[in-house]
């Protein structure tokens, strides 16, 4: 079930009845109802697989009590990798193995040693990846001590299963999210009117940007060696912004879904396209995948902690490991890798801290500084989203090099396509209004509030009628 789809418009809607007019009475029926919800909406995409999500509940919880328990340190720890261990095998045999075994059966091939690797013929579950993170993160905080093991199955499970960020996040923690599910929800008003408005902007994003992006975006990377320097460019450019507004999008209707029902859920997106470097760029783009990585992975090996070496090392370690997170392939890696490259010099030069702080813009160099380095930041960006969207290795370095090289810049693309001028203009629009709003989480409240949802509306049917591309991005992964 898409957040896209006329399946969702009526399941919403029925479950935010019964939640309000048959569970309000207690925290108890309250959950039971999302809970319920959430089976049947992770059910309507393959139910074959509600058995790993129930696996995973019941391991992490059974896990989370044993090393609450455990009288010794070392049973602490044998009872903390035997949950990680499963939870990670299971996340390496349906989204890794096919990899691997292809990967060594290719490099056996350069060796002169032909092998026929044994493939697994099976689909990927949605959302493994999401709530498989769900659960480490919670066992690893167990077993350090930050939080005590929930004795509620019930609450645990709507924790792990809730369905807003059920499939594609943002990858909450239990010190945020299980205290919320603990207690009884009431009506506020003015939070559904902020979920609401978020929901609708969060369409916008994806309905009326992303899917117009993609159109453009697919044609351009499926042909690209038949494209000139400008059409390859603008490519790059389009699916910078698919994948934001396709994510990002996602994020608000799931963060405004969750604000119908009473439960914030973290902020995954704070308009990371206006960064000044890379590395706020990444404080501002997938913030509950890049924090869960800084704790859980960063930090332990050390962080910024150490020589100027280990640095260096755990920089490429969380960027390469958030590469490989988003997909089993040589692409996602070599993105990481990138970013990795990009970040560096901000290491090295202790300039990684630097733009923390809101930045207003003036008639003076330092804004014109500002704007440079934001359009660098973006630009850079795009470069690296040629390696996440190519099929290969070879089609990004191919495609950079017929972009840099073939030196063409007419208006070849503009003359296949008959609404290419309005797809610029509306990426122009679009940033503009961000850009006005950035200190908000949405761009709808406010003064003309009624307006402004109403032209989100009207461009939601106006292009959600004629999209032929419907799926979120991320579900993928």
């Amino acid at each position: 079930m898409f957040f896209n789809s006329f399946h969702f418009a009526v399941f919403l809607p029925i479950v935010f009845i019964l939640y309000w007019f048959v569970g309000h009475k207690s925290k108890i029926n309250q959950n039971y109802i999302l809970i319920v919800a959430s089976y049947y909406f992770y059910s309507c995409w393959d139910w074959r697989f509600l058995f790993l999500l129930v696996f995973s509940t019941l391991l992490d919880y059974s896990c989370a009590l044993k090393i609450e328990q455990s009288a010794t340190p070392s049973l602490r720890k044998l009872w903390l990798w035997l949950c990680v261990t499963v939870n990670v095998g299971f996340l390496g045999v349906f989204k890794y193995y096919n990899f691997f075994a292809e990967s060594f059966a290719a490099l056996l091939s350069s060796c002169g040693l032909h092998s026929s690797p044994l493939l697994l013929n099976v689909i990927l579950p949605v959302g493994i990846s999401f709530y498989t993170f769900h659960g480490l993160s919670y066992i690893i905080d167990i077993y350090h001590g930050r939080i005590k093991s929930e004795k509620n199955f019930v609450d645990y499970s709507l924790f792990v299963c809730y369905f807003p960020l059920l499939v594609a996040g943002p990858i909450e923690r239990a010190t945020h999210l299980l205290p919320q599910v603990k207690r009884r929800r009431e009506f506020n008003f003015n939070k559904a009117k902020e979920g609401i408005y978020q929901i609708i902007w969060g369409l916008v994003k994806k309905v009326v940007v992303a899917d117009s992006c993609a159109n453009y975006a697919n044609a351009i990377f499926d042909h690209y060696s038949a494209m000139n320097s400008l059409s390859l460019l603008l490519g790059a450019v389009y699916f910078a912004f698919q994948i934001y507004g396709d994510f990002s999008g996602y994020s608000d209707i799931a963060l405004g879904t969750s604000k119908l029902f009473g439960i914030d859920l973290l902020r995954n997106f704070n308009y990371p396209y206006f960064s000044r470097d890379i590395a706020e760029f990444w404080r501002k783009w997938h913030i509950s995948l890049t924090t869960w990585f800084r704790d859980y992975l960063y930090i332990p090996l050390g962080g910024s902690k150490g020589s100027k070496w280990l640095k260096v090392r755990n920089t490429f370690v969380i960027f390469i490991v958030s590469g490989f997170w988003h997909g089993a392939s040589w692409t996602f890696i070599a993105w990481g890798l990138i970013n990795a490259l990009y970040f560096l010099p901000l290491l090295l030069l202790n300039r990684n801290r630097k733009n923390l702080d809101d930045f207003r813009l003036g008639f003076n160099l330092n804004s014109l500084r500002i704007l440079f380095n934001i359009l660098l930041t973006f630009s850079i960006t795009c470069l690296a989203w040629i390696f996440f969207r190519a099929k290969t290795i070879t089609d990004a370095f191919l495609y950079i090099k017929r972009m840099f090289e073939n030196r063409v810049f007419t208006e070849q693309y503009f003359s296949i396509e008959r609404y290419n001028y309005e797809l610029i203009t509306l990426l122009l629009v679009f940033a503009l209004v961000e850009w006005n709003h950035r200190s908000k989480i949405e761009p709808i409240s406010g003064k003309y509030s009624w307006l402004k949802l109403s032209l989100c509306l009207a461009a939601i049917v106006a292009l959600g009628v004629f999209s032929d591309y419907k799926e979120f991005i991320y579900f993928q992964f």
